[in-house]
């Protein structure tokens, strides 16, 4: 009997240890700092034997940065990255505005980045790329993997100096190496205009990206549009892919008066949901055009108009982003970007992996004129704008 009590206690001290051996946060503090050690000298064990035997010599910082870039690989979450002192570097330089671009606009993808459009009189338009093109290396080196952020900041640099870009153009299987010299682009953020259709007079306006101030230069557009007699707007979202939540929630408020715009959880994070603020355009039909670049605010936007008001979507389907994340610094000059959890539209769908499905689905943006997806969002404006619109 002695032996058998004595092998019960030893099978429950195991399936114990088992279990906390994932949630080492159920333990007593004093114990908690027990894993927390035994996990730092597991981890300093291992480098000391890498360090000290490895057929090559392999410096302190690779080894850490090689540490942290395995945590968060063993995530599996294609939004949360490590970004190393250099890496980290660079991005605030690329986003910080020392650095110039050559006119581009791209989404992942998973050999690279996908051109999703050019802009006109640009350095990238001048060497041929056109939308659909697959970014494969920066300067030689492969990008397959990396974070777009991350791509994207090592394809910028000084105005004037070039980078050199192995590109893949999948329509014809053709494979080219352009190098292009970098420029300040100025692409602004709002741009509106009037076009004509069936008589009616129809606004469209394309935003570039929800960052700070936006709301208030659609508001401005918008006034102009309808003081020169448009009749309903085409909210041109193609490309855009993304930015602030406030701006999107401010955005959508400019159509929507009251009610839910977007709603946030995550495991820690508290949950928000985040209201319209008082709608200037409330009696404007909105028709929303969108692509597969449509991501994040954009795609908020897109679902509250879509959700509250009916606003018809046109175009492609939405890239599918529906979480949100933060960036924190590390002691080491490196950065962390970590998923902290999802938003959900008014209706409470999240559109992670899935995106928003258009009403009117039409081919991708081509790279010359004319543009279909556009005439098409025009001709469901025009037939939707005199019908009584819903209201949220």
């Amino acid at each position: 009997m002695g032996k058998l009590i004595a092998l019960a206690a030893v099978l429950a001290a195991l399936a114990g240890g088992l279990y906390v051996g994932g949630h080492p946060d159920r333990l007593p503090q004093a114990l908690q700092d027990v894993f927390v050690e035994e996990d730092a000298a597991l981890s300093s064990e291992a480098a000391d034997l890498i360090r000290d035997n490895y057929a090559k010599k392999v410096s302190d910082q690779r080894l850490q940065n090689g540490s942290v870039r395995g945590m968060v690989d063993e995530l599996h979450d294609r939004f949360s990255h490590y970004f190393s002192p250099r890496e980290s570097r660079l991005f605030r330089e690329a986003v910080g505005g020392q650095f110039s671009g050559i006119g581009l606009t791209v989404i992942d993808h998973k050999r690279g980045l996908l051109v999703n459009g050019v802009y006109k009189d640009t350095p990238a338009k001048r060497a041929g790329m056109r939308p659909g093109d697959v970014i494969l290396k920066v300067n030689g080196d492969s990008i397959a993997g990396e974070p777009s952020q991350l791509a994207t900041a090592k394809i910028k640099g000084p105005p004037g100096t070039a980078v050199r870009l192995t590109v893949l153009r999948p329509s014809t299987g053709k494979r080219m190496l352009l190098t292009i010299k970098r420029a300040r682009i100025e692409i602004p953020v709002v741009a509106g205009r009037l076009r004509r259709v069936a008589g009616k007079r129809l606004g469209v306006v394309g935003i570039a990206s929800f960052t700070s101030g936006v709301h208030a230069q659609l508001r401005q557009e918008l006034r102009r549009l309808l003081d020169r007699g448009a009749k309903g707007l085409v909210l041109d979202l193609r490309q855009n892919g993304g930015g602030l939540l406030d701006e999107a929630v401010l955005v959508s408020s400019a159509f929507i008066p009251s009610g839910v715009i977007v709603s946030t959880r995550g495991r820690k994070s508290a949950p928000r949901v985040l209201k319209a603020t008082g709608g200037a355009f409330v009696n404007v039909p909105v028709v929303v055009l969108v692509d597969r670049g449509t991501a994040s605010a954009s795609e908020i936007v897109t679902a509250a108009l879509h959700e509250r008001l009916g606003s018809k979507v046109v175009g492609r389907r939405t890239f599918g982003k529906g979480v949100f994340g933060q960036v924190f610094d590390l002691p080491n000059g490196g950065s962390l970007d970590l998923t902290l959890g999802n938003y959900y539209t008014p209706t409470g769908r999240n559109l992670g992996g899935k995106g928003i499905r258009p009403d009117v689905v039409t081919a991708d943006k081509p790279a010359t004129k004319p543009d279909e997806a556009l005439q098409r969002a025009l001709q469901v404006l025009e037939a939707e704008s005199g019908r009584p619109r819903k209201r949220g």
